[in-house]
């Protein structure tokens, strides 16, 4: 708990960087639903933590709240849901919440940020470097890099896109996560030693991951609310029944928040493999040190815990296996 303590008040000090705390004026009307109550959540790490609350009067609803703006806040009805994604800045902002389809159809006015956020949404398949000089100095760009873009790039083209951005956001929290993961992926090249982890078991007993290295150990990263992830569990388990006899072993690593949700994945699709979790969502200190930013993800290591390839999916985790082992 300490240790992710320290990362929020770096990112809360990294924000005020750029943000100034200021008093948010924002009102709405919620449409398609009579909730009791909207909340405002701030956004953390791919999470989002509730800061306030107003009660809706008559549809509709106010936040007077002191805030660091401008940032990416979440909007809701309902804390277990995914609000709608937010940037809110020092306007008057205004916005129609309509909880139909996943908040997709809400009206946000008043911020430029939320503007050029729900362009990019249009559009997102671009060429993150051309977005960043055509909009260098927002904190919206600084946000895509971090959270679109991150898992696909290699250290040296995040360090190239970082050099792009305005120097005023080069503090933010989004850069210095970014500046962060640099570091991290440069020590998880082809060739490298993984990192050695422990987690917990679902029974709760402690698993070394090199307590249990083969010839070949696939580290896989994954949820069970990870659609990517229960679409490619398939292809893991054919390579584990294929290969489990010639020294190919899977150590699971689940980015879950359910201990139930979590088990019952692992019976529903079979995954007959050694499993830990810190059952912390995004929170994960072990997908942290393996700079994991997006899942299915995965690390192939060797009987010395030397990596020897990165995110195999589909047919090509066994070609590789086959390559490994059969020759």
């Amino acid at each position: 708990m300490k240790y992710w303590s320290t990362l929020v008040i770096i990112w809360l000090l990294s924000i005020a960087s750029q943000a100034q705390t200021t008093t948010l004026n924002l009102s709405g009307e919620v449409l398609n639903a009579q909730p009791a109550m909207v909340y405002l959540q701030k956004f953390d790490n791919k999470i989002f933590h509730t800061v306030d609350s107003a009660r809706v009067k008559k549809g509709k609803f106010e936040f007077h709240t002191a805030l660091l703006l401008p940032e990416l806040y979440g909007v809701s009805i309902d804390t277990n849901r995914v609000p709608l994604y937010i940037f809110l800045d020092k306007e008057k902002i205004s916005v129609q919440l309509d909880s139909a389809k996943g908040y997709s159809t809400s009206l946000v006015k008043g911020s430029v940020l939320q503007d050029q956020f729900n362009d990019f949404k249009k559009e997102p398949a671009i060429n993150i470097s051309d977005y960043i000089k055509a909009h260098p100095a927002s904190l919206v760009t600084a946000y895509i890099l971090y959270r679109n873009y991150s898992y696909r790039l290699t250290p040296a083209q995040i360090e190239e896109n970082i050099a792009l951005l305005d120097p005023s956001l080069h503090n933010t929290a989004y850069v210095n996560t970014l500046k962060e993961l640099v570091r991290t992926l440069n020590g998880l090249a082809v060739g490298k030693k993984a990192p050695d982890i422990i987690g917990n078991s679902p029974e709760g007993t402690p698993v070394k991951l090199s307590a249990h290295y083969q010839k070949y150990t696939l580290i896989d990263f994954w949820a069970s609310w990870c659609a990517p992830c229960r679409k490619e569990n398939p292809n893991v388990v054919a390579a584990f029944q294929k290969y489990k006899d010639k020294g190919f072993n899977v150590f699971g690593v689940s980015l879950d928040k359910s201990r139930d949700s979590w088990i019952k994945a692992i019976e529903n699709d079979h995954l007959n493999w050694l499993q830990v979790s810190e059952l912390n969502y995004w929170n994960s200190e072990i997908a942290k040190t393996f700079g994991v930013r997006a899942i299915p993800s995965n690390f192939l290591i060797d009987e010395h815990g030397i990596i020897v390839a990165r995110n195999l999916r589909g047919e090509e985790l066994q070609k590789k296996l086959d390559e490994l082992l059969n020759h």
